[in-house]
C-alpha cells in the first residue's frame, strides 16, 4: 500500500478522528516496503521530527489492523511485523532475507481448509490466516550462483 490517502480514509469511514498524528502514522505505513516493525516506524518518526510516540504509534497499529489495513504477520525467528495490505481476503508471501512482501489471493486454500481442518476436528472454520516465507525473486537471483 502506498496512498496514505487510502488509510485516512478508512479511518473517516470508521467513525476515526483524523488527527495530525494519524495522517503521520498513515503517511508511515504508506510508506513501508514488505515487513516492518513498530519500532521501524518510531525511527522514522524521530529521524523525520514528525512528533509521534511510542504509544501513538501502537495505538494506531491496533486501529489499522482492526479495519484491515494492516497485518500483523509472525516470522519464523518469532519475531512479528506489519505488512500493509488490501481489505479483501488475502495471505502473504514474505521474504525470509530482505523482508519484501507480496499479498497473494486465497489460491483456492479456503475450500481445502475448511474441508481438512473441519474433518480432522470438527471445528466448523469460519475464517483463515495463512502466511508464506521464503526467498523473492531478487534475493533467490542473488543467492544463485551464475553458470
Amino acid at each position: 500500500m502506498s496512498d496514505p490517502d487510502t488509510l485516512t480514509e478508512a479511518l473517516d469511514r470508521a467513525g476515526y478522528h483524523s488527527t495530525a498524528a494519524r495522517r503521520v502514522m498513515a503517511e508511515l505505513v504508506a510508506a513501508q516496503e514488505g515487513r516492518f516493525k513498530a519500532e521501524d516506524l518510531l525511527v522514522q518518526a524521530r529521524r523525520t521530527r514528525r512528533g509521534v510516540g511510542r504509544a501513538t504509534i501502537f495505538r494506531s497499529l491496533e486501529i489499522f489492523e482492526s479495519l484491515g489495513l494492516v497485518e500483523q504477520v509472525h516470522l519464523p525467528n518469532g519475531e512479528h511485523a506489519f505488512v500493509a495490505c488490501e481489505r479483501a481476503h488475502h495471505h502473504h508471501v514474505v521474504c525470509t532475507q530482505c523482508g519484501r512482501s507480496q499479498e497473494v489471493g486465497d489460491l483456492g486454500i479456503t475450500p481445502i481448509a475448511r474441508e481438512l481442518v473441519e474433518q480432522r476436528t470438527g471445528y466448523l472454520v469460519d475464517s483463515h490466516r495463512i502466511e508464506f516465507f521464503g526467498l523473492c525473486p531478487e534475493c533467490r537471483a542473488a543467492t544463485t550462483p551464475q553458470a
